[in-house]
This record gives structure tokens, sequence and C-alpha cells, in this order.
């Protein structure tokens, strides 16, 4: 998700002599996102979130949930805010910051995650102009207590991130500072590292803000502090990063240990061998690992995974454990003890579901939250690009992320995304939404939102996460958000309760990734689309039988979700709720008549959803919200001839497949009009109407004629 992953992308694209085609979706549409000049007629759901963020007390963790004070539970629908693309900022001028917050607001959004706070200013807060990376800027600082002021004020909690991107200086005192890049894994050990994590989170953490009147580490505004990203050896462990590497790699992100580092590691696991393990024990790993006597025993690799290492392999990753568990133990104690933190912590995240990350649970239990990143179809990734995750429940996003849920704990998911450009993208996130909420996750964060800092900016999808003028995802946030914090859709009924041993989460690590995402033999990874998840042990093993199970359909407990595959392999989920209804997919492959809406539209494939903006259920609303997602791209956007390869992003304006078609409004309660107004990219009536035919319950309107993805409904009663 990072901008050098795209620049390695589009070199990659390039160094082939690619045959393309420009923009072959000629029928797209101009339609852009607007954030300036918004009338009083603008969509604004901001009366879902409590004002100011942390009214009613700090949040804590019970039961599995996140909670206020008074027990009422607490759900965080957000985006990240970051600054990769070009005009963009993650910490606003004041002026922005207060658009920023009222706008991020008005779609429903209750959370941000900020999270390269330790980049050199002007982007993160460190000042660059000293020898070391411990001095924060006062300027910078200042931007950020506005901008949380702001966010606070209109109802948006924070989740702070303590070590995202730090790049180390000479005067930091780090051993090979110039070649541990973002100092993943090392941060985990590396004591001199340790403490400069502890000096950041003090400067941060202590510091009074003069807007808010409080110090962060007093804020209840302050949800959630995450103490590292995407840092976890169990990640390192499968890209065989924990050794040295011939060369340093350009890529401050996931770098190799240094020989220093790497040696320091071998140490720290022949002194945990030695007072773990019997004699007989450490004979036998030090046999397997073919250490003659008086020699340091070496840490197995992914590479060595041989049937006859097993006690070798099984002590590494034991090791592997108990370093980030004690990590994660002295970090929670500085930080709630000495700092007297009150907000929730998050270790690292299970990002990755090529490969088994399930030790980390080890040691992240040790906190607040478990948290879990996931991306349909990253364009840096390895497989399949622009193709429908409808037609593809089992390796999901929602699939991948349910594997690592705890019971006891609350599941938050930080960074999730539909990546663009895909012709199908416009499915991700009422599908996450929806099986969010079904899952009764504690938090849902998508990657990312971008402050432009040109106010007349009117746009385009400047890079493959950013949705901040996305003209689809943007609308969709809205409905995302009524199912999500709303609770549009109801929490399972049943859970599926999941145990592992110590032994078998070590195999994990071994298994091919054809075992993926759960890595757990013969478990039915549908279970998810069907029930709550979680796991209730990780000290009792289980075997799960190879059942062969029908996937054509895949009904939720509640009845309120259906996930179903046709005979040619097109899939269609369907959302029947009291408050909102939606069909994402392939739609006209599929007969699907919900409780209070019909679609019969021309495109191939679509997400259309109708949701209730006030307090009432769809059959007695006075205002619905309609959205219609089709495909999204940049005006001169390329693709290679077969549509699987990006060779240039394009520019403004964004271009928008136009739904066509009929819709159908049903047994609408009292109905004596139904008005339909399109909108525009600010969510305003275009000033043209629809007005629905009525015949018997039905209310018939036609879409398409006007260019939008969103719509006001009006009923008159």
């Amino acid at each position: 998700m990072r901008k050098k992953y795209y620049l390695l992308f589009l070199l990659f694209c390039l160094s082939f002599n690619c045959k393309v085609e420009k923009n072959s979706d000629s029928g797209l549409k101009p339609f852009s996102v607007n954030y300036q000049d918004i009338g009083d007629e603008a969509i604004d759901i901001s009366f879902l979130l409590e004002k100011p963020a942390g009214k009613s007390g700090f949040v804590t963790a019970q039961n599995g949930k996140l909670v206020k004070p008074d027990g009422t539970q607490v759900r965080l629908w957000g985006v990240n805010i970051t600054d990769w693309t070009k005009g963009s900022t993650q910490i606003p001028e004041k002026e922005d910051a207060r658009l920023y917050a009222k706008t991020l607001a008005r779609y429903g959004i209750n959370c941000v995650r900020l999270t390269f706070l330790d980049f050199f200013t002007p982007r993160g807060l460190i000042n660059p102009n000293f020898d070391n990376t411990g001095n924060l800027d006062a300027e910078q600082l200042d931007k950020l207590d506005y901008w949380i002021s702001q966010l606070k004020e209109n109802g948006i909690y924070i989740d702070l991130n303590l070590l995202v991107g730090r790049t180390f200086k000479e005067g930091d005192n780090v051993e090979d500072y110039k070649k541990i890049g973002w100092a993943k894994y090392v941060s985990y050990f590396d004591s001199q590292l340790i403490e400069l994590q502890k000096d950041f989170a003090k400067d941060l953490l202590t510091h009074y803000n003069p807007y808010t009147k409080t110090s962060y580490n007093n804020e209840p505004a302050i949800v959630i502090v995450e103490l590292v990203n995407e840092n976890t050896l169990f990640d390192a462990w499968h890209r065989n990063a924990l050794h040295p590497a011939s060369e340093v790699s350009w890529d401050p992100n996931f770098r190799n240990l240094t020989n220093y580092h790497s040696e320091l590691l071998t140490q720290m696991f022949n002194n945990f061998i030695r007072n773990k393990f019997s004699k007989a024990e450490i004979e036998s790993i030090r046999k397997q690992a073919q250490a003659k006597k008086g020699e340091l025993i070496s840490r197995a690799s992914r590479k060595d995974n041989l049937e006859t290492q097993k006690d070798w392999v099984h002590a590494t990753i034991s090791f592997y454990e108990d370093v980030e568990k004690r990590y994660f133990v002295e970090m929670k104690k500085y930080l709630k003890d000495t700092l007297s933190v009150k907000s929730l912590l998050i270790g690292s995240n299970d990002f990755l579901h090529n490969q088994s990350e399930y030790p980390m649970l080890y040691s992240n239990r040790e906190l607040d939250i478990i948290d879990g990143h996931v991306y349909w179809q990253h364009p840096t990734w390895p497989g399949k690009i622009n193709t429908p995750m409808v037609n593809e429940p089992d390796s999901s996003t929602i699939a991948k992320l349910s594997r690592i849920a705890l019971a006891g704990m609350p599941y938050t998911v930080s960074e999730v995304n539909n990546a663009f450009p895909n012709d199908y993208e416009s499915e991700g996130i009422p599908l996450i939404s929806a099986y969010g909420s079904f899952q009764d996750w504690s938090g849902i964060m998508v990657y990312t939102f971008e402050p432009k800092t040109d106010p007349d900016y009117r746009g385009f999808v400047g890079d493959a996460f950013d949705i901040s003028h996305h003209p689809v995802k943007m609308p969709q946030m809205i409905v995302g958000s009524l199912m999500y914090l709303r609770a549009d859709v109801a929490k399972a009924n049943g859970t599926v309760l999941r145990t592992y041993s110590d032994k078998q989460i070590s195999q994990t690590m071994t298994m091919p990734v054809e075992d993926s995402p759960y890595y757990t033999p013969g478990y039915d990874a549908s279970d998810v689309f069907k029930h709550k998840v979680r796991i209730v042990s990780l000290d009792k093993a289980q075997n799960y039988d190879e059942t062969k199970q029908d996937k054509k359909l895949l009904l939720s407990d509640t009845k309120e979700l259906a996930w179903e595959l046709n005979s040619k392999g097109n899939g269609c989920v369907t959302i029947n709720t009291p408050f909102t209804q939606a069909i994402i997919g392939f739609t006209n492959e599929f007969e699907k008549e919900l409780d209070n809406l019909d679609v019969n539209v021309d495109n191939e494939f679509s997400a259309i959803t109708l949701s209730s903006i006030d307090d009432k259920p769809i059959n007695n609303s006075n205002q619905l919200l309609l959205i219609t997602g089709g495909k999204v791209e940049n005006t001169g956007q390329v693709w290679d001839s077969e549509r699987k390869k990006i060779i240039k992003r394009g520019s403004a304006p964004s271009l928008v497949e136009v739904v066509s078609g009929k819709i159908t409004l049903s047994n609408l309660d009292r109905a004596k009009k139904v008005v339909v107004k399109p909108l525009d990219g600010s969510g305003v009536p275009l000033g043209e109407t629809i007005e629905a035919e009525k015949s018997g319950r039905n209310w018939m309107f036609s879409v398409g004629e006007i260019i939008t993805t969103w719509y006001k409904i009006e009923i008159s009663r």
C-alpha cells in the first residue's frame, strides 16, 4: 500500500512491450467528488456519531467488545489518513482540518487512523534538522493538535500509531542505522531501538493539546494506540528476513536483519532454549540444527522446514513468540504504568494471508485488541488481477480476516480495501461492512483517505487505495456506516469455536500456500458466511473432518445475508434487512427480489444498495439513499490488452459506468408519492427529479439517464 510499490509496479509493466488500449469502456462518463461549496441539502448522517468523541468517557475492552463506561457497545467505522498521492496531506492546515473533519463525520465515519506520524516533517512529526530522530516539530504538533480537536468535536475517534516508518539517524546510536530501514523486526529486540520507541511514545502521548485542553495519555477521543504496524517476526520468517541478505534492499520496509542483529538474535535464541528445554530436548534440537558441541545453535529458517527437524523448528517458532511477547509486555507496562496511557493498545496486525501468522496471537493477546489487514488483489502482490471477489468467497477479504479473531477480545480491521482499478471494486465496501457487522467485529478502517490541499481539487482516483475522491466508494462509506454503526445487519446467532495447540500453531508455519488462508486442514472457510467465527483456545488441539459442502448458497444464520454462485461460477450477494437492502455482483444472472427492493439493470456487474437515512425502516422511511456502483476509471487511464495490468493511471476527471435500468421499491406503507433526486459529487441534489410510478404496492423508476452514482429518495405519506 506504499507509493514506492506503485512505482515499482509501473516500471515492471513498462519493462514489457505491452499492447495497450485506452479507456476501452468508452461509455464511462465524468463524475467527480467535491467537498467544497456544500449546501444544507447535502447528505449528512453525522447523527450516528456521539459528539464530541469520548463524551461518555474512555472506551474499554470487555467480553470481546469495545464499550463505553455504561456498557454500551462501540464500533469504529473509519479511514486511514495518509498522504501518498501528490497534493495530499496527513496533517492538514487548520482550515482544511475543519473542512475534512466535518466531511468525514457527514459520511458517517467515526474513527481515523493516523499511521505515519513518525515520518519527518512536513509529512510526519519528527524534525529533520537534527542528527537524531528524537525531536518533534512544534509547528507540526500544533497542526496535529488542531486536527485532533476538530476530529473530536465532530464525533471522530483517533487511532495513533507509534512505530511505522521512522528512519533513524546517526545520533540515535542504533547499530547499522543506515541498513535497518523502518526497523521492522529489529524493533522487537534491539534494546536501543526499544528505548527510542519509548521516547517517541513519551513525547507524543504526554503532549498537552491546548485545543482540547488534555494531554494525549488522558484523552478519551484517542481510542487506540498501536505499537507497531505490519511488523511481526512471523512475517519475517516467511520472507527469510531474520537472516542476513547478500545486499541491502532499496526498500526501507521489511528489510532483512543485518549481520549484527542476526548474531544478536541467535545469542538470545540459545539463552532461550537453555532456560526452556530439558537437556534431552536441547540435544535433539542441536542434532537437528547440525550444531557441534560448544557451538551456538542456529535458528531454523523457512527453507529448513523438513519433517526430520520438527523440534528445531518448533523451538525457533517458540523463541520468536517469546521475543514478541516480552516486547509487548514491556511496552504495555511502560505506556500504562509509566505514561498513564488510558487508550486501548494494539500490537501488530495479521496482514498477509498467503502465509500463516497464527503464532503472533500468543504475544498480541497480551494487549487489548487483535487486529487484521487485508486487500483484495493488491496490485504489487502475486496472484490474480481484475477479477470479482463475489466469485471466490473462500479467498475473499471476509474469509481471510476472520481467521485470527479471538474469543473474548475485540477484533478490528485497521486496513482494508479492494484495490483500484478493478472492474468489480464496487463490491468491497458494502460486503466488508455487512459481514463485519454479522461477525460483530469492533472496528473497520478503510485504507485510505488522503485530504487534498488544493481547494479546487475535483479530482480523480490518485492511486490504488485513495478513496477520498472515488465517486463510488465515498458514497458507499455512508451505507457502510449505516450497516455497521447502526447495525442494520444483525450479529450472527451462532458461533463456530476453533482451537489450536502450540504444536499445531508451529506446524502452520511450514504449510504450503495451497492451505491458505486458514492453514487448518479440514476446516471449512465458508463458516464465516454462516456463523460468527472465533478462536477460543491456543492450548488445545483440534482436528477437523474433510467434508464436502455445497457452496452454491452460503446463507447466514440470521437469514439476512446470502452469498450465491451460479453454474457459471459467477456470484451475487444479497443483503436483506429492515433498514438496508442490497444486491451486489452479477445481478442480471440471478433473480433476486428483496423485501423492498427489486433491480433490473443493464450492467453486467453492479453494487446497488438501498438504505433508510432516518430512524425508520425502509417500509416506513421518509428518506432513502440509493447507491448504484459500477466501474470507475480515470480519464486517459490505460490497461494492457488483457485488462490485467494498469499501464497509465490517468488523471481528472474520474469516470463512472452509469448503472442503467429499472428500480422497483415495494411495500412502502402508506406511500402517496415517491420522488427520486439524483445527487452530484458533493451529495447535493442536481436539480433534476424523477417521480416514481405506482403500480399496486410497487413504485418503479429508471436510473442511468442522469450521470450519478447516488440518489436521495423522498417518500410522502
